[in-house]
């Protein structure tokens, strides 16, 4: 793929495009670092003329920059017109700032805007405000266009999705595909629903598809690039990756992602010590009543709800010998079958030592902190090879994640430093870090 110009749309000419040929506008600028800085000049050259229309332009253009506030005040001052409204509440919805963007939404319908535009983006506003009944309310109001606009079925699977209801989110998804091919933030979001289902198959299809037009769509190619390494394709992965930084030569994470990659080709994977780990797991899973006990031993141990041999290695034999009716005799039984396989009690509790500190030093926290250790680990929004990672740790919690050294996430199989920063920044936005052993 060739690098992309941008189209032969002048925003600040004497007549402002269409919000279809701004959007096109839009795409193309922010596709590359190249574009935005020649667009930034652009903006530059007409930040001093103060034509109502000019104004306006620089208003929008600030916005296409992501220069949310600086677009706000721009706006502000130019002459109120429909465009003036929707693109100030498109900043101010990015911005956080629901209320007001919704106030200029009412604006916008009353200056002659789109009716159903300006509904959807409602629905979108109160989707991101996490007002889910006042969004399906707005989406309910042009149910007419089902079948018709491909930007309600995508709103309506948006909504779905954050509901929690995936299989009609696909739906909707498909169906606004259907109605319009190249709508790519439909596909990227059926893709990306896919991927988190683990259908890859189907998520690299579509992945691909959104990959294959132009302007580029980074998170759909660095997305795509974590399905091919975990597969082992790592060629497709690095082409990906390459595409990215070829528009944007200094993207830190596609940077940091490709030297995983390349550390990923040459990786160590030991065999052996696998299977000996998943040897050592089984024989914790060994239910207890596989061994030849007393009815004594085993009801004793059946009321104080140790099941298998890995419950045994979180109990000391201080705890077994104070339960009622569990003596020396019991004691020696359990003994001989875990020193038959070189293991002892409490074995599990010396290996967590340094969790054990941690927790107790977490007591002293106050409750605000102990809420976001509490929160669950999706909060910190990661990436699909980060969650993966999560996942096969075992670790659902914040506080969990902050348990955790550098050298710890680092030995889960694919987990590479484009990662570890990742789960570094995230935890750093809460204040939090990962645990240090110096």
């Amino acid at each position: 793929m060739e690098l992309t110009t941008q189209p032969e749309i002048n925003l600040f000419g004497d007549q402002l495009p269409s919000m279809e040929d701004i959007q096109r506008l839009s795409l193309n600028v922010r596709c590359s670092e190249s574009n935005m800085l020649t667009f930034g000049k652009q903006v530059d050259e007409n930040m001093s003329k103060t034509s109502p229309t000019t104004r306006l332009s620089v208003g929008i253009a600030l916005y296409i920059l992501g220069k949310d506030e600086e677009a706000v005040q721009r706006l502000e001052k130019a002459e109120d017109r429909k465009e003036k409204f929707i693109y100030t509440a498109f900043a101010l919805r990015r911005r956080g700032r629901c209320d007001e963007a919704i106030e200029n939404l009412a604006k916008y319908l009353k200056a002659g805007g789109d009716a159903l535009t300006g509904t959807l983006e409602k629905a979108a506003i109160y989707r991101a405000a996490g007002d889910f009944e006042k969004a399906e309310k707005e989406l309910k109001s042009c149910a007419n266009f089902e079948n018709v606009s491909a930007e309600y079925h995508y709103q309506l699977g948006r909504l779905q999705e954050a509901k929690g209801l995936y299989g009609d989110a696909i739906n909707n998804y498909q169906t606004a595909l259907e109605l319009s091919p190249e709508h790519q933030k439909a596909l990227f979001h059926l893709a990306y629903r896919c991927d988190l289902s683990g259908n890859e198959d189907a998520a690299i299809d579509y992945y691909e598809q959104i990959g294959s037009t132009s302007p580029i769509h980074v998170n759909a190619l660095l997305n795509l690039a974590v399905l091919f390494e975990d597969r082992g394709q790592f060629d497709k992965a690095s082409q990906c990756v390459d595409m990215v930084l070829t528009f944007h030569p200094n993207h830190a994470r596609a940077t940091l992602f490709k030297k995983d990659i390349e550390s990923s080709k040459t990786m160590f994977y030991d065999e052996e010590k696998e299977k000996k780990t998943t040897r050592k797991n089984q024989i914790l899973e060994t239910p207890i009543s596989d061994f030849e006990l007393s009815v004594r031993s085993r009801n004793c141990l059946k009321k104080m709800n140790i099941e298998t041999i890995g419950d045994l290695l979180n109990t000391t034999e201080a705890e077994l010998l104070s339960y009622k009716n569990f003596g020396e005799t019991s004691l020696r039984e359990i003994k001989v079958i875990l020193d038959s396989k070189n293991l002892h009690l409490g074995m599990a509790l010396e290996e967590k030592q340094f969790a054990l500190i941690d927790e107790v030093e977490d007591i002293d926290e106050d409750e605000q902190d102990q809420g976001i250790l509490n929160k669950p680990v999706e909060d910190l929004q990661l990436s699909v090879r980060a969650r993966k990672c999560m996942e096969k740790l075992e670790i659902r919690t914040v506080g969990e994640v902050t348990r955790k050294t550098e050298a710890e996430l680092l030995g889960c199989k694919n987990f590479g430093v484009t990662s570890l920063n990742e789960i570094k920044k995230a935890l750093s936005n809460l204040g939090l870090s990962l645990r240090n052993l110096d």
